[in-house]
């Protein structure tokens, strides 16, 4: 290779003037830095000469005299440890001193979205061993239902597809049995990659017979049309047929286009015992062919991984569970977890700037994101990740595991998941990180994790550092180190503080190959927990080297006690600071003997048990006077069931502490003795003198004999103390402040009691400064009773400039403490005088937090105003909500993989709803007594699976509604809701759970306001605007909709949702909304028209007995159908119903399997085709067709008996198409068995005949007709008007046997693209059974 040498230089830069129409401006100078190969540095030096000189000639001529102008200095140093950072912690300087402590001899597990381990630097540790040594999906998306059991005939077994596999003869399979199943490679991908894939086939697969098929129809179309059209307008049966023909197979191909939808391949999976391993095949060439297809063993043995495909780039591997019965393909939701893996432990023996904290760690994947969801964890994949982090620990130590997932729980101090991921910390010793969340800049934002009912999880925020800036961020200026703007914020809801300490919250790193990238930028508290796992494997590395004991809670106080606090950062966003790595080896390797080091100390505090004391204060708070309990917990051991090993530890344990705490407000006991019971103090709050905003203190507690360890634990204080108020002024209250100066990262915090008839607040902001726009992120909170953070906020990125004031709006609940962050965000350079006012609205109703309706009353609101108010009130419905109850429930218990150590069995209940949408719409499946919790909720999961009356999947969905719509065609459908737990007499209680499944009306319900009952009653005069002063009420009265608004579909205890508005400002509209519910009462019931002639009993008895007849007849079968066949005729003479009847028993006219194949003859005889004909002849001939076509072609019958007349008609007239398409169809079947031309054409005219009487009383689209349609085009061969109609009968009741004549017919065509399509679907429109949860 050449030897590169630098050569640098500069061009003067000038702007030459261009006249005014040149749309382009010469640079006459640039300066430029460049590495160049030796061998031509001459030449280049030669040419920047010429140049130069040139340049200089130009200068002379424009009359500019020459200039030098100073070289700009350029820093080819690039700063490569901002990319992915270390030294701000004293990563780089621990492993300088400590080369051998990078994490060798320790696991971390990961819990995200799977690792990929052929990603760059996830392929070997430090040491050269494997870096990824285990490697599972808990979510259960990459299962593979594996029970059929197939042998070879001839070589060859049948999959799950019905595609014959030709098995390799190189396979040994001493048992002899083949295991097969099916894949679907579209639910296992990530969203970016299932676009990317469909992208690539619609190119490949679509396209390239598409638009040569549209084109070529379409040619044929105008063809034909100036040949045939413009010579003769009148066109005989046969052109009209053909011209029709023509027309339709443009008009599919157009339709084929706008309906284009790629489900995807499936892949046949054929699993085996070699007599050594379980092996799995793929056939990713979905044609048979598994010698082209993946082979691999399971990876916990083999460590073997492949590509899906060479397109797509998914590393897969595979497990085997249950004796063969599950395989589990393993793939990744989202490349989130492979960068998480290289922050914490990357490797790169030429380039160490981008390991990761410990190189050295080896690494289990354990996906809890299920592709299904979009990514989204759940907790059966948490609690099964858990399972499997137990069982590993009987072959091996598992010391950390990092989680950089989580959501926002509604209160922490209870939750199955949360309870099972503190046993794996308490009884398996392990040390769990997690992320912080993503969703500050307000207070109480910490996620769950790490918010669960013990502190023992090490929560961490999010850091960025100057060379972050420089390097990652690419920023011309660099601003103050700290937190990043948009990380979460303690405290947890019930006062512990959530964040231990802060790290780097973004790396350049590795991400997976299928994002067909090998590094990327990633940020997030996501990034910052991976590199405190890191730490903390290199820091156990090094212990376990030293042979130094720890446990998981003295990891946790080392970290703390050993952070570099940052004096400008908020305690909430760093906790006890930055990580320092080096000082925490020190205090790991110093204090290792101490008694504490297996325990960790609950707190208790308050009459609500909280882990922290958190008072959101009142304007004038008296001191408060606040019960703390301390309880000891002592470090478990799982190989130790009845933890005898314990006793000793808790009999023997004491210590002598010292409470401190530095804010005066704060009152304590000075000491306190702890011994393995609980023991109580009382901490006395004052917080009268506290200026308002938010105040942090800790109660720190010290051994007396070692004060130098740091504190044993904290007891966490957080007092927000609110600004006052006026309310006394006419204007709306407001709080204001003038010439506020933001730097960057600036955060303004403003803590107010909201005025009790406040509903929405208006934030404005503006500047006077011209030249700049600020960039802020604005945060509204209130945090209400067992509500998430997320439950009432606003949380926006607003940019504010001199040109207009901004304006945010946001609602508000009267009485509740608020809180309003300003923040100016972190990247954005430069500093912003701003001013600011938070101003306060109210309309505020006595209905509570929602208007119950009924469809048999009106909504009657007494509506109060803050301050003067115009009004405009509205209100909509928009959403059909019926509930069903299952149709079916079964309890049963789930495989070994669900079995919580040593032997806690885990069931699953499974309820079966099914239900009908009459119209297109989109659909929301709602379990509304377990919806939105998933860490809170005492049951494990929940997950539903909606199918089409095909058992095809529509859709996936789990705890949070709000994330999961899909538009549902007409059409019945099934929705499996999945629930687990240990208890299987909780899930009993659940079998006739209830489910809402909320559905979109086609057009918006508005509901009439009135200002009095009487108008309302009589439908006078509406309300439409007003005014409202402070201290009136003002009664409003919401008319429910008439019966024929309502949906006819919606019976008894359904209900029609939406909102309604009352304010007349548009801001406020926006965020000044309350939900609608209307209740609906049983559609109008009405009586049956009172008949005269009221028929005898005998006549009511002959009646039915027909009906009864007539019902069976079409459902038997062989000799019993015309023994009852002949039965019927004899006690009914003359009755033509009879006859249909029996044709439809003989010829089903909606059977999809007796419709025609392309290349098949009609699997019937003559005489069965003869007899047909005659019976349908019996009926033609008994109907006056020409009377029967004069009565439909009446305009207006003023017969007195008009009505029956017309009943009995229709009768005639469904009788006669019944008939004439049965005939048809048997014609159809003669012509294709017919035996020469002579034959054919009799037949051709029969049948032209035939359809010329049909079309006189309806068209081929109908019902009773378009099966017949089917078999009259396929005669002639007429495929573009037979996919017309097999496209009409899907649309309205797909099946498998219709989809397989469409393939018949576009391979006709030569449609091999529409053919190969639908072919490739087939096993997913149409599986056998429904897809495991």
């Amino acid at each position: 290779m050449t030897a590169l040498g630098r050569i640098s230089y500069h061009i003067l830069i000038k702007v030459k003037r261009i006249p005014i129409d040149t749309n382009f401006v010469r640079a006459k100078c640039m300066t430029l830095n460049c590495v160049l190969p030796d061998i031509d540095k001459k030449f280049y030096q030669n040419i920047l000469a010429e140049q130069s000189e040139q340049e200089q000639k130009e200068n002379n001529n424009d009359g500019i005299g020459s200039s030098k102008m100073a070289d700009v200095p350029i820093d080819c140093d690039f700063p490569v440890w901002g990319l992915l950072p270390k030294k701000e912690t004293g990563v780089v300087s621990f492993l300088n001193k400590y080369p051998e402590y990078d994490g060798r001899d320790t696991v971390i597990a990961i819990f995200d979205s799977g690792v990929d381990p052929a990603a760059e630097g996830l392929k070997v540790t430090s040491t050269g061993e494997t870096k990824v040594i285990e490697r599972f999906d808990c979510s259960g998306c990459g299962d593979v239902d594996t029970s059929t059991v197939r042998k070879v005939v001839d070589g060859c077994i049948t999959g799950i597809t019905g595609r014959k596999l030709k098995i390799p003869e190189s396979w040994k399979n001493p048992s002899g049995s083949w295991r097969v199943g099916v894949l679907y490679p579209f639910s296992l991908y990530p969203t970016k990659l299932k676009e990317r894939m469909q992208e690539h086939r619609k190119e490949h697969l679509w396209d390239v017979g598409q638009k040569p098929a549209v084109a070529e129809a379409t040619k044929k179309l105008q063809e034909f049309e100036a040949d045939v059209v413009a010579k003769n307008p009148t066109l005989s049966a046969e052109d009209k047929l053909l011209k029709e023909e023509l027309e339709a197979r443009v008009e599919v191909l157009q339709n084929a286009e706008k309906k284009y939808n790629d489900v995807g391949p499936t892949y046949d999976c054929v699993l085996f015992h070699d007599g050594e391993v379980w092996r799995a095949c793929i056939d990713t060439s979905a044609n048979g062919d598994l010698e082209s297809g993946i082979l691999l063993g399971e990876y916990s043995i083999t460590k073997e991984h492949a590509h899906l495909t060479p397109f797509d780039e998914m590393t897969i591997s595979i497990n085997v569970h249950d004796e063969g019965l599950t395989l589990e393909v393993v793939g990744m939701c989202s490349t989130h977890g492979t960068h998480v893996a290289a922050i914490a432990a990357g490797y790169f023996p030429d380039e160490p700037d981008k390991n990761g904290v410990a190189p050295g760690a080896k690494i289990i994947s354990l996906t809890i994101g299920d592709s299904r969801l979009g990514s989204m964890e759940t907790g059966s994949a948490l609690v099964r990740a858990c399972i499997k982090v137990m069982e590993l620990s009987k072959t091996m130590k598992i010391d950390v595991i990092n989680m950089s997932y989580g959501e926002h729980a509604h209160w922490s101090n209870a939750g199955r998941v949360g309870d099972i991921i503190s046993t794996v910390v308490n009884r398996y010793g392990v040390s769990w990180v997690v992320s912080a969340g993503n969703h500050g800049p307000a207070l109480a934002t910490v996620g769950a994790p790490p918010d669960i009912a013990q502190p023992i999880l090490i929560g961490v925020g999010a850091y960025v550092s100057c060379d972050m800036m420089a390097a990652a961020y690419s920023m011309r200026a660099r601003a103050a180190p700290g937190a990043f703007s948009w990380s979460s914020r303690g405290p947890c809801a019930d006062g512990a503080l959530g964040l231990a300490l802060v790290a780097p919250g973004g790396a350049v790193a590795s991400v997976a190959r299928f994002t067909l990238r090998n590094s990327q930028l990633m940020n997030g508290t996501s990034m910052a927990a991976p590199h405190v796992a890191g730490a903390v494997a290199a820091l156990i590395s090094g212990l376990k080297a030293k042979e130094l004991p720890y446990s998981p809670y003295s990891m946790k106080r080392a970290l703390q006690n050993s952070a570099t606090y940052l004096s400008h950062v908020e305690p909430w966003a760093q906790g006890s600071g930055l990580l320092n790595i080096e000082k925490a080896f020190d205090h790991l390797t110093t204090y290792y003997s101490q008694p504490e080091r297996d325990v960790t100390f609950n707190l208790q505090c308050g009459t609500n048990n909280a882990k922290g004391i958190f008072l959101r204060a009142r304007i004038d708070e008296t001191p408060k006077d606040i019960g703390v309990t301390i309880e000891p917990q002592f470090l478990q051991d799982h190989t130790d069931a009845e933890n005898v090993g314990v006793i000793g530890k808790q009999i023997s344990f004491g210590a002598r502490l010292a409470l401190a705490c530095a804010a005066p407000w704060v009152s304590a006991p000075a000491h306190l003795h702890v011994m393995n019971a609980p023991r109580a103090v009382t901490v006395r709050l004052d917080p009268a003198a506290l200026p308002p905003g938010p105040h942090y203190a800790s109660i720190n507690a010290y051994d007396v004999s070692c004060i130098e360890k740091g504190p044993l634990f904290q007891i966490p204080i957080t007092v927000l103390q609110p600004q006052p108020l006026a309310l006394t002024s006419p204007a709306a209250p407001q709080i204001s402040s003038k010439g506020v100066l933001f730097h960057p990262g600036t955060i303004k915090r403003h803590f107010i009691i909201v005025p009790p008839d406040a509903t929405w607040g208006v934030l404005k902001m503006q500047t006077e400064d011209v030249e700049k726009t600020g960039r802020f992120l604005i945060h509204t909170m209130q945090l209400l009773p067992r509500k998430s953070c997320r439950s009432h906020e606003t949380q926006k990125m607003v940019n504010v400039t001199a040109e207009a004031p901004m304006l945010l709006p946001f609602q508000v609940v009267g009485n509740v403490m608020l809180e309003v962050v300003i923040a100016k965000y972190w990247a954005n350079i430069g500093d912003l005088v701003a001013d600011y006012t938070v101003e306060f609205h109210g309309l505020k109703p006595d209905f509570g937090q929602r208007l119950h309706m009924s469809s048999g009353a009106l909504g009657a609101v007494l509506l109060s105003a803050l301050r003067l108010q115009e009004l405009q009130p509205s209100a909509q419905l928009k959403y059909s909500e019926p509930v069903y109850r299952p149709t079916d429930s079964k309890i049963s218990p789930l495989t070994s993989r669900d079995v919580i150590p040593p032997a806690k069995q885990i069931y699953q209940l499974v309820n079966t709803y099914t239900f009908h949408i009459a119209k297109a719409t989109d659909v929301s499946p709602i379990v509304s007594m377990l919806c939105d919790m998933l860490y809170e909720s005492e049951f494990e999961s929940q997950m539903w699976m909606l199918y089409n009356s095909c058992k095809q999947l529509m859709a996936v969905g789990d705890a949070y509604p709000s994330k999961y719509s899909v538009k549902l065609e007409k059409g019945e459908y099934t929705l499996r809701l999945g629930v687990r737990h240990d208890s299987r007499t909780l899930l009993e209680r659940l079998q006739e759970l209830p489910v809402v499944v909320q559905q979109r009306l086609p057009q918006p319900i508005t509901l009439d306001a009135y200002c009095s009952q009487p108008q309302a009653l009589t439908g006078g005069k509406k309300f439409t605007t007003g005014s409202l002063a402070s201290g009136n009420l003002l009664p409003l009265y919401f008319a429910p909709p008439n019966s024929e608004k309502l949906c006819r579909a919606a019976g008894g205890g359904h209900a029609l949702t939406g909102s309604l508005s009352f304010a007349r400002c548009e801001v406020a509209r926006k965020v000044d909304a309350w939900p609608l519910a209307l209740a609906l009462c049983e559609p109008p019931r009405r009586a049956p028209p009172r008949r005269d002639d009221k028929p005898k009993p005998h006549d009511d008895y002959r009646d039915a007995a027909k009906e009864f007849a007539l019902t069976w007849l079409p459902k038997l079968e062989g000799d019993k159908l015309e023994q009852v066949y002949e039965e019927t005729l004899e006690k009914f003479p003359g009755c033509l119903a009879t006859h249909v009847a029996y044709l439809h028993g003989v010829d089903s006219p909606t059977d999809p399997k007796k419709l025609p194949h392309a290349n098949q003859e009609p699997d019937v005889t003559t005489a069965w085709c003869e007899q047909l004909i005659t019976i349908s002849d019996k009926v033609i001939k008994q109907i006056d067709q020409e009377k029967l076509l004069a009565f439909l072609g009446m305009k207006n019958d003023v017969r007195p008996d008009a009505a029956k007349i017309k009943q009995d008609q229709e009768k005639q007239r469904g009788y006669l198409v019944e008939a004439l398409c049965r005939k048809g169809t048997a014609l159809c079947r003669l012509r294709g068995a017919a035996p020469g031309a002579a034959a054919r054409d009799k037949l051709d005219d029969a049948l032209h005949a035939n359809l010329a009487d049909l079309l006189k009383f309806t068209d081929l689209t109908d019902a009773k007709a378009i099966h017949y349609g089917v078999w009259h085009c396929f005669t002639f061969k007429h495929w573009g008007r037979a996919i017309k109609l097999l496209n009409k009968i899907q649309d309205d009741r797909p099946s498998r046997e219709v989809e397989e004549r469409l393939i018949e017919a576009y391979r006709q065509l030569g449609w091999e693209h529409l053919a190969a399509l639908s072919q490739g679907a087939l096993p997913i429109r149409y599986p056998a059974g429904y897809r495991p949860f």
